[in-house]
């Protein structure tokens, strides 16, 4: 197994030109993969599939203490109200079991680090229907983090892959299906909280990198104007779990 300082040296090696820290999010692949898809159109016409979502980050801080990342994303419709085909995980809503997280990166990555090496667990903290009042809205609140005997290495210049969306296209069609797949959506990855320790040990990253936003449908408006109700606080974060 390699040891925490192999892989910073490994991050030395095969980090990319000079790049400002940041966050990315394509579908199907890491951002920094190549080639990265920005909107997804589905045809609505089918109960099987999944569509994924790859979110990553270029670190400003170099640590080799990091046990976990926090991770927000925001959702809004075109729409007055969020469909009932994006109403996820909570008892009750449309299509509760549509929505799942993962922490494994993909194994073909030649760019996107596995920060964790494969040994991180995830999970959906929250899915908040309505986010400061917006109707159309969501807020989606992913954890994830590793035992002290695994804590990650991560430097700057080098993108690394934070985790995966799988959004599955059941009840989209037929009976007992959930109305409003074929509406525009803009997700946007609004902040991850790399954890190393607490205090200043710890970064939170707000700014997109390349790119932090992404559509469904095509684009929502012209520009995707997803207006988030601000980064959210830790505090914040753990009031959702309670």
């Amino acid at each position: 197994m390699k040891t925490i300082w192999s892989y910073a040296l490994m991050f030395a090696c095969v980090a990319s030109p000079a790049t400002a820290g940041g966050l990315n999010l394509a579908w199907t692949k890491c951002y920094g993969e190549g080639s990265p898809i920005t909107n997804k159109n589905f045809a609505c016409a089918a109960n099987t599939g999944t569509n994924v979502a790859v979110a990553s980050f270029i670190p400003n801080m170099t640590s080799a203490t990091v046990n976990g990342n926090e991770i927000v994303l925001d959702l809004q419709s075109s729409g007055a109200t969020l469909p009932a085909w994006w109403a996820f995980k909570n008892i009750g809503t449309c299509r509760a079991a549509a929505l799942s997280a993962t922490s494994t990166a993909d194994a073909n990555n030649l760019v996107c680090l596995d920060e964790f090496a494969g040994q991180a667990t995830s999970g959906i903290g929250a899915y908040t229907i309505g986010v400061g009042g917006g109707a159309n809205t969501a807020r989606l609140v992913v954890l994830e983090a590793v035992p002290a005997s695994a804590l990650a290495a991560v430097a700057p210049n080098s993108e690394f892959f934070a985790l995966s969306i799988a959004i599955n296209n059941t009840k989209t069609t037929g009976t007992g299906s959930c109305a409003g797949c074929t509406t525009p959506m803009c997700i946007q990855l609004t902040s991850i909280k790399i954890t190393a320790g607490g205090g200043n040990l710890d970064e939170i990253i707000t700014n997109a990198a390349s790119n932090s936003r992404i559509t469904w449908q095509g684009v929502v408006g012209v520009t995707c104007p997803l207006k988030p109700a601000g980064t959210p606080t830790w505090g914040a974060i753990r009031s959702l779990l309670r």
